[in-house]
């Protein structure tokens, strides 16, 4: 296993708790509103209502009965394969960015949990009103889970308090749809990978979150089945050609966003065993694989533009970063310069050309991997 232990010291979970709550205040970092940071959303609910899932019906059925079946009902509960965890010897930097990236998770989870809610609460066509009841109910268990993690290291969120606290943006439907989708196919992605790694390697699995990744991610997969039927049933959302721009935006938002979240966690991901570059690579290529269900396009993530240019969007990130805890002229100028890297990065990406895809009359797919 990658992680260094600190010389141990006699430390009670009360002073460990206290160190670490007076280090990380994790309600206060899910709060913040920031480019990398996951997002409340918002939208026009009675546009939703009005969803008509009679041309995917047969699909739609198959997977709600799935869904209200609830695979997943006793899972989310430690057991006898939860093991203890030593925060005390953990490596700082580690632990520093283990927290970030449960935090994270859990923010988004919640996230999630919180639209999904309030769009059957307002709501009242039964198929969006089932639906999203049901993902809410999974993105809550999801977000309560990673929370219980947190609570381990006395630093849990408040997440109550987070409802209010946090900034919501205005998304219309569409855009609903396209970033949700990936981020729940990503989402599916990024933890079955490490999964099956920490399968293959079980010495570096540093805390036992991960053995729970599998029938996890196979909610992501699920949810994000839902979105591409939402999709389906009104072909203009992924036909015409402004939203395939539009898909091609969010495509490149998402997957370079990722890049640059996992590239601020060097520590995480070498206790892990894994690459970054390889692991984001192996992402995006699982993604894009399991996109082409319902995306007409997608990136050529094997451009010789793109890996360099990802890699200029990161550096340039980290240069916003130091400008901003720099101040002053300087560092105003030095966080101006990052910025427009970026732009000029993101539209590099955006510029590279796409791959084509005919896209099935029936999207539905099971996990595969």
């Amino acid at each position: 296993m990658n992680v260094q232990a600190r010389p141990h010291h006699d430390t009670t979970h009360g002073e460990l708790h206290a160190e670490l709550a007076s280090k990380f205040d994790t309600t206060a970092m899910a709060s913040e509103s920031t480019l990398l940071n996951p997002r409340f959303y918002t939208t026009d609910f009675d546009e939703l209502d009005k969803i008509d899932v009679s041309s995917v019906r047969a699909d739609w059925d198959v997977l709600i009965a799935q869904m209200r079946s609830d695979p997943n009902k006793g899972h989310f509960k430690k057991n006898a394969d939860w093991d203890s965890i030593d925060w005390a010897s953990m490596d700082p930097e580690l632990r520093k960015e283990f927290i970030d990236f449960l935090v994270s998770s859990c923010t988004a989870e919640f996230s999630g949990c919180v639209l999904y809610k309030e769009m059957k609460r307002r709501g009242s066509n039964p198929d969006i009103c089932e639906l999203f009841s049901y993902m809410s109910r999974d993105e809550a268990r999801h977000a309560g889970f990673i929370n219980d993690a947190l609570r381990e290291a006395g630093v849990a969120v408040n997440l109550g308090f987070l409802t209010k606290a946090k900034k919501y943006t205005y998304f219309r439907p569409k855009f609903i749809y396209y970033a949700t989708y990936l981020s729940e196919k990503i989402g599916y992605a990024r933890y079955i990978t490490i999964f099956r790694h920490l399968e293959a390697n079980p010495d570096q699995r540093f805390h036992p979150i991960f053995k729970w990744f599998r029938e996890w991610c196979n909610d992501e997969f699920s949810h994000g089945e839902a979105f591409a039927l939402l999709m389906k049933s009104d072909p203009k959302l992924t036909e015409s050609f402004v939203n395939k721009l539009w898909i091609r935006f969010f495509l490149v938002a998402v997957y370079s966003t990722m890049w640059v979240r996992d590239h601020a966690r060097p520590a995480f991901h070498n206790a892990l065993g894994v690459d970054i570059e390889w692991y984001d690579q192996e992402v995006f290529r699982k993604t894009s694989a399991i996109a082409r269900q319902i995306f007409p396009v997608e990136l050529d993530i094997d451009h010789p533009a793109w890996v360099p240019t990802l890699r200029n969007i990161e550096s340039a990130m980290r240069a916003i970063e130091d400008g901003t805890r720099k101040g002053g002229i300087g560092g105003w100028v030095k966080r101006s310069a990052g910025m427009a890297r970026v732009g000029v990065g993101f539209a590099r990406l955006y510029m590279i050309p796409v791959r084509k895809n005919s896209v099935p009359t029936s999207p539905r797919l099971q996990p595969s991997y």
